[in-house]
């Protein structure tokens, strides 16, 4: 119970992906304009960190070290092909905002590297919870920034008009935005594992 406490917390705050491991920051940065496009990123990635990561524990002791970074990205991009269909088929408006950054997934840092360094060397559980551990770590970051880069660059949360009358930053929208948005919540985030301390 302790262990999974403990993969909880790493995934969603000691080893957070984007602000303290500083990975998947490409689609991190292009998707987080607003709310919509980072929860459905976050949900579509947390989706094959949880694949990949059971089917990568599952089939370890059979892959040789020597192909097992191509077996990786295999498996991989079968999940990734899945998330791509499925949103092409049911959620055609989300495709046309998130259609060039689903098939990234396939080379996002964050899955890669958790297969590579957790789910090759533990247990079918524990990957699981790794993953889904990873994952809302993944969309809470990602939700954050785009909260904040949506309300002040567009004065809207999930496209709906927050204070009327409130002239937005456009510069929050753009690439400016992200880094300053995410530059600030680890900064934060640091802010706060001092204290702790």
């Amino acid at each position: 119970m302790a262990k999974i406490k403990e993969l909880i917390k790493d995934g969603i705050w000691n080893k957070n992906p984007v602000l303290v491991q500083a990975i998947g920051l490409c689609p991190t940065l292009a998707v987080t304009t607003s709310l919509k496009n980072g929860f459905y990123m976050g949900v579509a990635s947390t989706f094959v960190l949880v694949g990949s990561n059971v089917i990568i524990s599952i089939i370890k002791s059979f892959i040789p070290a020597k192909v097992r970074i191509p077996v990786y990205i295999t498996v991989i991009a079968s999940f990734v092909t899945l998330v791509q269909l499925f949103v092409s088929a049911y959620l055609p408006e989300l495709n046309k905002t998130l259609g060039i950054f689903i098939p990234l997934i396939v080379v996002n840092c964050i899955i890669l590297g958790r297969a590579e360094a957790f789910a090759s060397k533990n247990g079918v559980f524990d990957s699981l919870i790794d993953g889904v551990s990873m994952g809302i770590g993944f969309t809470l970051a990602l939700m954050i920034m785009a909260g904040i880069r949506e309300f002040l660059g567009a004065n809207k949360l999930f496209d709906l008009l927050v204070i009327p009358g409130f002239e937005p930053a456009a510069a929050m929208i753009l690439p400016v935005g992200g880094f300053l948005t995410m530059g600030v919540l680890i900064a934060i985030m640091n802010y706060i594992n001092m204290k702790k301390r």
